[in-house]
């Protein structure tokens, strides 16, 4: 037996279930009834600001480009240079142009490492088992 109910929601939840429903090729009917068995797609508005948007792009991508974002690898060349600077900074022998590329960096890294967060938490929201190796 089901039941029927007529529901007033917010339109940016109501956007985030139709992007849902629309990567993942199912009705929106039918993702409102998993969000009431499981909650929520995860949120992305705690984390700052100029990430937010990035994050609430994520909603929209089909399972395939998650898995990608959520499986992805930083260079070891990028890796071995923020870690010089990283180590730079901490004896304070940073230049001014170093300064600023380790600021670069790191908002490029901490953007890197939210993405794949999120990537992961929709598609275990979505249903997916995902491991953390």
């Amino acid at each position: 037996m089901t039941e029927s109910i007529t529901l007033q929601i917010p339109d940016p939840l109501y956007q985030r279930l139709a992007n849902t429903a629309q990567a993942t090729h199912r009705p929106v009917e039918e993702v409102v009834l998993h969000s009431l068995k499981v909650g929520s797609p995860p949120a992305w508005d705690n984390v700052p600001e100029e990430f937010q948007s990035d994050l609430a792009a994520l909603d929209r991508l089909e399972d395939d480009a998650l898995w990608e974002i959520a499986q992805a690898r930083k260079a070891n060349s990028e890796m071995t240079r923020y870690e010089a600077l990283l180590q730079k900074n901490q004896d304070h022998t940073l230049s001014d142009k170093e300064r600023t590329e380790l600021i670069d960096l790191r908002a490029e890294s901490d953007l890197f490492m939210l993405r794949k967060a999120q990537a992961a938490a929709i598609l275990r929201w979505r249903g997916h088992s995902v491991v953390h190796p």
